[in-house]
């Protein structure tokens, strides 16, 4: 008989074929599941054997859609500190390190170690509409996706998001792509974002050859998205009694998988795709859908046939559960070794990055002078197009207010709304576009980032122009961050300077820059299910329905320039 690694015994057993538990003796060798003996059978050697004393053994799992900078944080970092939650493999759409640095960010990006298998997909949104729209620090074209595609850790089209470029521009840079990507991996999936589009729109989308949708759902796109055939992808946000319960009622385990998409750094000390999986059993979904949902059938979609099931040849990524409802891990093992729980401490590599990812700035400061916003004419007032944001989502509208003007002046003040600014940060002139908010800040105060998707340009948002200047100024000085401003000082900072992105700081460090910066958010007035990532998504020109980009206002759908103040 053949000597083992594992022999682990006593346990209920996760069977993905049989969608149930059952009861076997399951066995390691070199990394990987060896053999399923019956109960007690098992007559050769084991190194060593473990006791699971009646508690549940899973697959390991597998988030088939996420953004490792949407953690702002490293590769390295961030499989330390999901791996111990349960997370043993990811797909990862690094667009954000790409729309920064282009290909070679990319690739230095991918280089880095991980304690988790790190899967990734091609940028297909760099930029995430077209260089007229916004500028940015690299553009993924059909060469760059030519090269990757020769790359095995490449199994994927990250998410295509430009809707009128795939669906009503046959020669646009997605279409190349895509057709790219077919012509090379014909049946490698192809991901998409594609919120609220229904019926034709939808049909269009679906026709170029896109396969899932991860987007903000309702128990009618679901099932028209899954009937048409696509993947679909449930999000925290996707997550609600409804959803869950039209899953149920159809049957759907097959057809729709439990992923992140975006987990903040605050929140990534707490817990992953673990909290995903728990949120979705409190909701109503059956543990042992949640499990399928959450490893088999993300691990199919992606092609991945070597994991998501605890049969011979596959990885012995698997988690130890004591309770099914509680979904509470006691252990996780990777290749079959135990995972460590600890925290990471450990210092930050200064060589791990290049230097021109760590001074990738190269805007300069401003002053109060340059947020002047004034009209040429004049004008006792104005009617502007102002963004209207919402306290739950990144949805926004656009929304007429008159305003005051005087020496030409516009008394956006008054209004109660808050000065957006943008400022290209690539080398390209440094040119400043503005907006108004409505529903931001109630308090004065400003919040800056660089971590503005998906250009991310130096952004600016506040109630008055000194404490403007102080978080665009401290942006500059730090090489990129996400900070808060407060009568005219800095009051919580997130420095991010790889990229302007990602911050090599251990994740308990960076996850309480990110609380505090959160807080300082909500000190000012900023209310939403989110407040991070509502106001890093005022410039994602592909997330409805009035965005903001370094050349200004643009109708999300349409992708139609809309001036400030309307004529």
């Amino acid at each position: 008989m053949t000597t083992v690694d594992l022999l682990l015994t006593n346990g209920h057993i996760f069977s993905s074929a049989l969608h149930r538990f059952i009861e076997t003796d399951v066995t390691v060798l070199d990394g990987k599941f060896y053999w399923l003996p019956a109960p007690g059978t098992f007559t050769g050697d084991a190194k060593k054997t473990i006791d699971l004393a009646g508690t549940y053994m899973i697959p390991g799992m597998v988030d088939s859609h996420m953004h490792i900078e949407s953690s702002m944080t490293t590769p390295t970092r961030f499989g330390r500190a999901v791996a111990a939650h349960g997370t043993t493999t990811v797909i990862a759409d690094a667009h954000e390190i790409t729309n920064v640095a282009g290909l070679k960010g990319l690739q230095e990006f991918m280089a880095q170690p991980s304690d988790i298998d790190v899967f990734y997909a091609i940028p297909s949104s760099v930029p995430s509409t077209k260089p007229e729209l916004e500028t940015t620090g690299g553009i993924i074209g059909v060469a760059e996706t030519k090269e990757l595609l020769k790359d095995p850790r490449i199994i994927c089209l990250g998410e295509a998001m430009n809707f009128k470029g795939i669906t009503s521009e046959p020669d646009s840079l997605i279409r190349q792509l895509i057709a790219e990507c077919r012509r090379e991996r014909p049946t490698m999936p192809l991901e998409g974002h594609c919120p609220k589009y229904t019926g034709e729109d939808l049909a269009k989308f679906i026709y170029s050859g896109i396969t899932s949708d991860h987007t903000q759902q309702t128990p009618a796109s679901i099932l028209e998205k899954v009937t048409n055939g696509m993947f679909v992808q449930l999000q925290k946000k996707s997550l609600t009694e409804e959803n869950i319960a039209a899953v149920k009622d159809h049957q759907l385990f097959e057809n729709v998988a439990l992923v992140t998409d975006d987990v903040m750094a605050d929140d990534l000390r707490h817990g992953h795709l673990n909290k995903i999986v728990q949120q979705a059993i409190s909701l109503g979904l059956d543990p042992v859908d949640a499990i399928y949902m959450a490893t088999y059938t993300p691990a199919r979609h992606m092609g991945l046939w070597d994991r998501g099931s605890i049969t011979p040849g596959r990885v012995a990524d698997f988690i130890i559960l004591r309770d099914l409802q509680a979904f509470d891990v006691v252990a996780v093992y990777k290749n079959g070794q135990l995972v460590k729980p600890a925290a990471d401490q450990s210092p930050a590599d200064p060589h791990a990055f290049s230097t021109d990812l760590r001074h990738s700035v190269q805007a300069k400061p401003i002053t109060a002078a340059d947020l002047q916003l004034r009209v040429p004419d004049d004008v006792s007032a104005v009617t502007a197009n102002v963004i209207e944001i919402a306290a739950v989502g990144t949805f926004t509208k656009r929304v007429p207010v008159k305003l005051t003007v005087k020496d030409h002046l516009v008394q956006w003040q008054d209004a109660g709304l808050a000065l957006l600014m943008i400022q290209e940060r690539y080398g390209h002139g440094g040119h400043i576009a503005f907006g108004l908010v409505k529903g931001a800040l109630s308090r004065p105060g400003a919040v800056g980032a660089t971590w503005a998707h998906d250009h991310h340009n130096v952004m600016v948002m506040g109630t008055t122009i000194a404490d403007m200047v102080a978080a665009q100024n401290e942006l500059i000085a730090e090489q990129g961050g996400y900070v808060v401003a407060e009568g005219g000082q800095i009051v919580a900072n997130a420095p991010l300077p790889i990229g302007g992105v990602v911050s090599d700081a251990p994740i308990p460090v960076l996850g309480k820059q990110i609380a505090d910066v959160r807080q300082a958010m909500q000190n000012l007035g900023y209310h939403n299910t989110n407040e991070i990532m509502s106001f890093s998504t005022l410039s994602l020109l592909v997330s409805p329905a009035f965005k903001m980009s370094d050349k200004g206002l643009f109708d999300v759908k349409s992708q139609v320039k809309i001036p400030l103040f309307a004529e």
